[in-house]
């Protein structure tokens, strides 16, 4: 009998990792005396729903989670490196991620599609020429972006955090034994990264854009924004079917991008990142296990 696993997750935060569950999430962050402190949390009924059970629904649930346990927990533990003064919360920090959310949206969907549209006036080319065009555009700015974001030592400790939470989870996938030594030899690369996921979602966008055929300036802007939580379900769902079969070839083929765009976002981490994420990982765990026991197959 083969023991099902629920697919885990995490994220890098400042100075820590994020370890979420179906039922259950933990972060765990190393603080300025050198301490580690513990967040958690029980997630809300939305996770154990129907909803997370359906086919391209579950996969808006993942960008909503994305989007705003993700954020929070980013911020507390940002907060967490700061004095009073300086902590970021209320009217002050959702306008700043509102801010965020919305140049990320004009830099990577947006600007694109209103260069693709210039191009396509200013060449004759044809919409599937321009469409593709974008995309590609797209995707450059993706990957020069993350490129460039590395080099801030900041960021790269986040990175840092990142390659010990990816480590952290191929260790237990693995059924290896979840200490800074054992884990430090797993890899950096993880199938189901938000890394892929981002990937995954340009790609098809360059795809499905390209198929839409001629549209008006209006609606080429606009249906940039409209498509993108559907791209966002299609890709999800994508990075879940390759993860759950990679003993086949050809997706270990399909996903080799998807796994090195991903040493653009990880690093290799020190045994005392290690020890955060591992801890962050059995706090949830332990807690994943009293309410929702592995499945055997």
């Amino acid at each position: 009998m083969e023991e099902r696993l629920p697919l885990y997750g995490g994220q890098a935060v400042i100075e820590g990792v994020l370890m979420r569950g179906t039922r259950y999430v933990a972060m765990a962050m190393r603080t300025p005396d050198g301490q580690i402190a513990m967040h958690e949390e029980t997630l809300g009924g939305l996770y154990a729903s129907n909803w997370m059970k359906t086919p391209f629904l579950r996969g808006l649930v993942g960008l909503w989670d994305a989007l705003v346990i993700g954020i929070r927990f980013l911020t507390i533990s940002a907060n967490a490196q700061t004095g009073e003064d300086e902590k970021l919360e209320g009217p002050q920090l959702y306008l700043t991620l509102g801010a965020s959310m919305l140049i990320g949206i004009g830099v990577f969907f947006l600007a694109p599609a209103a260069l693709g549209q210039w191009t396509e006036s200013l060449f004759g080319w044809n919409a599937f020429t321009s469409n593709v065009v974008e995309g590609v555009v797209r995707l450059i700015l993706l990957v020069l972006y993350i490129w460039m974001i590395g080099f801030m030592p900041d960021v790269r400790r986040v990175f840092e955090y990142h390659g010990a939470e990816h480590k952290t989870i191929n260790a237990f996938e693995s059924g290896s034994e979840l200490t800074p030594e054992k884990v430090a030899g797993y890899s950096l690369e993880h199938p189901r990264c938000g890394t892929s996921f981002l990937l995954t979602l340009v790609i098809f966008s360059i795809i499905i854009f390209a198929l839409l055929g001629p549209l008006s300036p209006v609606l080429r802007i606009s249906s940039r924004i409209i498509l993108l939580p559907l791209i966002a379900s299609l890709a999800y769902e994508y990075n879940r079917y390759t993860a759950r079969h990679l003993k086949n070839s050809l997706i270990r083929w399909l996903i080799k991008p998807n796994l090195a765009l991903q040493h653009l976002t990880t690093r290799e981490p020190d045994q005392k990142q290690l020890e955060v994420a591992i801890t962050a990982f059995t706090t949830m765990y332990e807690q994943e296990k009293l309410h929702n026991p592995p499945t055997v197959l």
